[in-house]
C-alpha cells in the first residue's frame, strides 16, 4: 500500500490535470476513507497545491525555553576546552544562583539535546556505558601517587619532557615538572616536589620507563628513582608490562595538559614551558571540576575535605585496595589474607609488596617490580603464584 503522502500526491496530480474523480473508488483503491479523500480534496483546492503538513505538537509545555538554549550555546562558544555537558552545566548553576530566572538548571542529556538542536554536538560513534566500567580508586589522598612523562614540544620545535605526578585519590595534580629528556633526575624532581608540598605517599606507581626502573636496562638493581622513594619509606609500584591502563589515571591527564597547553602561546624556553605548567596546575586543582569526584568538585576541594591522609606509616586499607608487607620465609613462602604463595627462595629475608584487588593479589619486589599474582579462593590454603613474565 503506498503512503498517504503518495496518495495525496496522485490526488493532487489528478485534480491539476481536470480528471473527474470517483471519490469512493479512489478511497478504496488506495486504502484510505473517504472522509480523508474529500478533506485533502478541499486543501487543495483551498491551497492550490497538496503540501504534507508538520505534525509538530502545536504547545511544547516541556520545550527548553528560548533564553535558555541561549545560554546554553552562549557558554558552548565561551568556555572554551572544556566546553562539555557538564561544564555547562556547572555554569548554569552559577548564572542560575546570580539572576535566578524561570528556568530550572537542566540535566547533562537535555544540554546536549539542545546543543544536538543547534549543531554545536561533536557526533561521536557510539562508546561504551560508563556504568559498566569497574572504576577503582584508593580511598584516601597520599595512599598513592601516580606518575608517568609525556612529551611536547618548544615554539622552535625542540622536545621537552613533562612529568605529571597526580593523587590517585583526588586527582590532585601534586607535581607537573619540564626537563629536557624522560630521565630518572627528572623523575626524582619531581616526586620530590610532590613530597616537599604535599608530603609523600604510602606507595608511588609508574610504568616500566628507564626513568623509573633499571628493570630493562640494569635487570637486579636498584634505579636511583627506587632508591628515592625508598629513602622517603614509599614504596615504588610499576605496572604489569604492555598494560598502560594500570597508570589509566595519569595517562588520561595527558590529554588535558596538552589540550590547555594548545591553547598557549608556544614557549620558547624551558624555563617558559615551566610556567606554563605552574599556571596549569594552579587551574587544574582549584578552578576546573573534575567528572570523577563526588559532587564534581575540584580536586583541592576533594584533598581538603578528605577526612584522613595516607602516607609511609598509614598504609592504604579497603575492600577493594589493600597493601601488605610480607617478609618472606627461608621456604620463600608468603601469607597473604589468610592464604600461602611461594615467591622464590631467592627472595628469603626480603620484604614484598602485596596489593589486594578483591580476590586478585599481585606481589612485587620491594623495588616495585611485579614477580606475580594469584586469585584467593576460599577452599585453598596454598595457592599457586602466576609469574610475571
Amino acid at each position: 500500500m503506498a503512503s498517504r503522502r503518495h496518495v495525496m500526491n496522485l490526488l493532487d496530480a489528478q485534480l491539476a490535470a481536470g480528471v473527474r474523480i470517483n471519490v469512493a473508488e479512489f478511497a478504496r483503491e488506495h486504502g484510505v476513507s473517504v472522509r480523508t479523500v474529500y478533506r485533502h480534496q478541499a486543501r487543495i483546492r483551498d491551497e492550490g497545491e497538496w503540501h504534507e503538513r508538520s505534525r509538530r505538537p502545536h504547545n511544547c509545555p516541556r520545550a527548553t525555553p528560548p533564553d535558555l538554549d541561549a545560554w546554553i550555546c552562549k557558554l558552548r562558544a565561551a568556555l572554551g576546552l572544556d566546553n562539555g555537558a557538564d561544564f555547562i552545566r556547572d555554569a548554569l548553576i552559577e548564572v542560575h544562583a546570580a539572576t535566578a530566572p524561570a528556568w530550572r538548571v537542566p540535566s547533562r542529556s537535555t544540554i546536549n539535546r539542545v546543543l544536538a538542536r543547534h549543531d554545536l554536538l561533536e557526533r561521536n560513534p557510539a562508546k561504551r556505558p560508563r556504568s559498566s566500567f569497574r572504576r577503582f580508586a584508593y580511598a584516601r589522598p597520599r595512599d598513592c601517587y601516580q606518575i608517568d612523562a609525556t612529551n611536547v614540544r618548544l615554539a622552535d620545535g625542540t622536545p621537552a619532557t613533562v612529568f605529571d605526578v597526580l593523587d590517585d585519590c583526588t586527582r590532585t595534580l601534586v607535581s607537573c615538572h619540564a626537563t629536557t629528556a624522560e630521565t630518572a633526575e627528572g623523575a626524582i624532581t619531581a616526586v620530590r616536589q610532590a613530597f616537599s608540598e604535599y608530603g609523600a605517599p604510602a606507595i608511588t606507581l609508574s610504568d616500566n620507563g628507564t626513568a623509573f626502573t633499571s628493570r630493562l636496562t640494569r635487570p637486579g638493581s636498584i634505579s636511583t628513582f627506587v632508591q628515592c622513594l625508598l629513602d622517603h619509606h614509599v614504596r615504588p609500584i610499576n605496572s604489569s608490562p604492555y598494560h598502560p591502563q594500570t597508570c589509566g589515571k595519569v595517562e588520561r591527564h595527558h590529554q588535558t595538559l596538552k589540550k590547555w597547553l594548545s591553547t598557549q602561546p608556544a614557549p620558547s624556553t624551558h624555563a617558559e614551558l615551566q610556567n606554563l605548567l605552574d599556571i596549569y596546575r594552579r587551574y587544574y586543582n582549584t578552578e576546573r571540576r573534575h567528572s570523577a569526584l563526588p559532587q564534581r568538585a575540584t580536586p583541592a576541594q576533594a584533598w581538603t575535605d578528605a577526612p584522613s591522609l595516607g602516607g609511609p606509616t598509614s598504609l592504604p586499607t579497603q575492600t577493594d585496595a589493600t597493601l601488605h608487607h610480607c617478609l618472606v620465609a627461608n621456604t620463600g613462602a608468603i601469607s597473604v589474607a589468610g592464604h600461602r604463595t611461594s615467591v622464590g627462595t631467592t627472595h628469603a629475608g626480603t620484604t614484598v609488596t602485596a596489593i589486594r584487588d578483591q580476590t586478585r593479589i599481585t606481589v612485587y619486589h620491594h623495588d616495585g617490580q611485579p614477580l606475580g599474582h594469584f586469585r584467593l579462593t576460599p577452599d585453598r590454603n596454598y595457592i599457586s603464584l602466576t609469574r610475571t613474565a
